[in-house]
């Protein structure tokens, strides 16, 4: 299990506006709609998809996506 979260740093909105909204949405569905927990195998294939849509590297070198890929702490994995 991975976490996908929206980086609120990210200051373009091209992503967003050029399907990654609804994108987000499909998988955000159920949770509190800034991150998910999903398998990593969904996760690349989501983010395959999200990279395909303009705007994906808009971002600044902190912030250059508007979604990130992190792993879970030993605290989340504990729960699951």
């Amino acid at each position: 299990m991975v976490r996908l979260s929206i980086d609120f740093e990210f200051p373009s909105r091209t992503w967003w506006e050029n399907g990654g909204q609804q994108l987000w949405d499909g998988i955000a569905e159920g949770f509190d709609g800034s991150h998910v927990l999903i398998d990593e195998s969904l996760a690349e294939s989501w983010l395959t998809q999200a990279r395909a849509i303009e705007g994906w590297n808009e971002g600044h070198e902190y912030a250059p996506h508007p979604v990130r890929l992190s792993p879970l702490d030993a605290d989340e994995e504990d729960l699951l």
